[in-house]
């Protein structure tokens, strides 16, 4: 079955907005995984607009006593700078089960696009080759609708995430069955290539379950956003069940 790893980044911008240590990124976490949660993802960025360093070393230690997945996603050309030590320290510092690729940069508001494995595959390749060497599995952030995703085998890529915010998009204006047929092209060329399947980007309670039913094999889903803001009517518990259950139903 798909596994949930919950994305926590939004309860560090709610805490960063007023500073201080409340909501606590940590106790928050513990929660989903109380409710059932497979893993937690972390996104910290150069600019520490949410999840900082110190965050992701807490996180680190909850996910290993609680043996469940440690998901951190990045940029890895990012270069460090002050309070952000870059993308390979963090994940040599707390071997996260996880390393996702991401190519995203400081003027994002959030990631928007994947790799081009075609342009990006002799940048890439030693980056991943580093990861892996620390135990990461390392995943990369693609696009359902650009060519070579199978590239990513070739670069020792271990998954590709599918950045599913187009199919949310699709889903919301009625046209999901037409983005879910892209979506399972897809994920069928890259497991023909060896390649794992994960998905996240503006998932939700109401488009995960069609989502899940037409593509074949997804292995996890990274929900952050869509689960952070229904959690504020329903709470976390319950929100992470709710979850659970779309998953379960789609199985």
């Amino acid at each position: 079955m798909t596994v949930l790893s919950v994305n926590v980044n939004k309860i560090a911008v709610l805490r960063n907005s007023r500073g201080g240590a409340e909501p606590d990124v940590v106790r928050a976490a513990r929660a989903c995984l109380d409710a059932g949660a497979h893993g937690i993802t972390v996104h910290p960025r150069p600019d520490a607009r949410h999840i900082r360093a110190d965050d992701v070393y807490a996180l680190a230690e909850l996910t290993r006593v609680r043996g469940v997945e440690f998901n951190i996603e990045g940029n890895p050309f990012a270069p460090p700078r002050d309070g952000y030590p870059g993308l390979f320290e963090l994940c040599q510092r707390t071997r996260p089960a996880q390393a996702t690729l991401v190519p995203d940069g400081d003027d994002q508001l959030t990631s928007d696009h994947g790799f081009d494995f075609i342009r990006d595959a002799e940048t890439l390749r030693p980056r991943i080759a580093e990861l892996r060497a620390l135990g990461c599995r390392v995943s990369v952030f693609a696009d359902a609708d650009r060519a070579g995703i199978e590239l990513a085998a070739a670069l020792g890529a271990d998954r590709v995430e599918l950045y599913t915010g187009p199919y949310a998009e699709a889903h919301a204006q009625g046209r999901s069955d037409t983005a879910v047929a892209a979506f399972a092209a897809a994920a069928r060329r890259a497991q023909a290539a060896g390649l794992g399947v994960n998905a996240g980007h503006d998932l939700s309670q109401a488009n995960l379950g069609a989502f899940l039913r037409g593509v074949p094999n997804v292995l996890e889903v990274s929900i952050g956003h869509a689960l952070i803001g229904e959690a504020l009517y329903q709470g976390l518990d319950a929100t992470v069940r709710a979850y659970l259950r779309v998953i379960g139903e789609a199985a």
